[in-house]
């Protein structure tokens, strides 16, 4: 099967994270064809493939298989569809943030340096990870012994799909993408009859003064040369127009840099929940549950470097550019963080270079991206060519940085 055709299909069969024994299957299929010693199951439905060719560094190639639970609107003919869960509802499910595409390239990669082991001399660890989208899926794998039953690698490489044009590949050292921290704040109200809201403690107006405050968090106490990002996602209470509910849950999304912001972030997150609720007159204290953790993705500056020189070859002119931190999260830094090794980490363009056309300077390209459906929206359509040769390529080109 041709890579685009690879791609079409994962891309039209999204799974959840934890749940991708499909496209587990096919990472399987494709690393046994390839040569590769494949063990499923590792972390829950993560694969990993190991093919050993002489001595050498070990380079941990990595993809993650997840989608997202959302409705697509590209209105592409291989549009991504709903799937049935385990309580047999019918959900929609989308491959809006690109693993799809992070999946066949690293395909390709496989595909490449197994048909090119002339080439090189070490040994490849192609992982294929579930569940990044809510965390949990890396630190999984790890858990279940990654590192103890198979080769432990002397880098961590992999990429993330982005509205940047395709062609040009985003490289940054130091810090790259966010560290990250899902909330999950539930409420407590009185509940009572819509028309009688003095008998009861309205958790829904307790929510939306909450919301409002938080929002105060990063305009009014974090340092203007810091960064930081706190997203309400999801409220959630009630079911009918004139019943005030007993409580209501709030799903926040915090994205920091500096361990010294994100726990200041955290502290005042709490600290305006607890004070709304006792304002609010709420009987009892509110529950504040991290639902996933994972730090700042940190590129290592030298191994940046190794790294720079081998993709400037995958694409023409100045197409290797420093896209800025990445307030998006990832829990690749997981797998290097427990290995004790480097990481690098970058982004790959996705976009359709025809949207760039105008664009002579950096800020111009900014702007289109900004313009641009991005990940996790419902329009997200990566184009299929160039993005995933250069994604292919970018792999090949990264692991033999260090296969020498």
């Amino acid at each position: 099967m041709s890579l685009a055709d690879l791609y079409r299909d994962l891309h039209q069969h999204p799974e959840l994270g934890f749940a991708e024994t499909r496209t587990a299957a096919i990472a399987a299929r494709e690393l046994r064809a390839a040569g590769f010693d494949t063990t499923e199951g590792v972390g829950r439905t993560g694969v990993v493939g190991v093919l050993r060719n002489g001595d050498g560094p070990a380079v941990m190639l990595r993809a993650d298989m997840d989608a997202l639970p959302m409705a697509e609107r590209t209105g592409l003919p291989y549009a991504s569809t709903t799937v049935v869960d385990r309580d047999g509802e019918a959900v929609p499910v989308a491959h809006a943030c690109g693993h799809d595409v992070h999946v066949t390239c690293l395909v390709g990669a496989v595909r490449e340096l197994a048909a090119t082991r002339e080439a090189w001399r070490g040994t490849v660890i192609a992982v294929f990870q579930p569940a990044e989208e809510a965390g949990g899926g890396a630190q999984g794998m790890v858990d279940d012994g990654l590192f103890d039953r198979f080769d432990k690698p002397d880098v961590v490489l992999g990429q993330h799909v982005a509205p940047i044009p395709a062609g040009f590949v985003g490289l940054r050292p130091g810090a790259a993408f966010a560290a990250s921290d899902t909330l999950r704040v539930t409420l407590y109200g009185e509940g009572g009859h819509g028309a009688r809201p003095e008998a009861s403690v309205d958790p829904v107006v307790m929510a939306a003064a909450t919301v409002l405050r938080l929002q105060t968090i990063v305009s009014r106490e974090i340092a203007a040369g810091e960064t930081a990002v706190l997203t309400v996602g999801a409220i959630r209470a009630g079911t009918v127009a004139n019943i005030i509910p007993d409580e209501a849950e709030l799903l926040l999304s915090v994205r920091s840099y500096s361990p010294v912001v994100r726990e200041r972030v955290l502290t005042a997150v709490e600290r305006i929940v607890r004070a709304e609720a006792a304002a609010s007159g709420a009987p009892r204290e509110p529950e504040i549950v991290a639902v996933s953790r994972y730090p700042a993705v940190v590129n290592d500056p030298d191994a940046v470097e190794r790294v720079r020189a081998g993709l400037a070859g995958v694409v023409t002119g100045q197409r290797v550019v420093d896209p800025g931190p990445v307030t998006g999260s990832e829990d690749v830094g997981v797998f290097a963080t427990a290995a004790g090794v480097p990481l690098v980490y970058w982004l790959l363009g996705g976009a359709d270079p025809a949207a760039f056309a105008d664009a002579t300077t950096m800020d111009e390209l900014r702007a289109v991206v900004g313009g641009l459906p991005a990940n996790h929206s419902p329009l997200f359509a990566p184009v299929i060519s160039p993005t995933l040769e250069v994604g292919v390529a970018a792999l090949v080109a990264g692991a033999r940085a260090w296969l020498t």
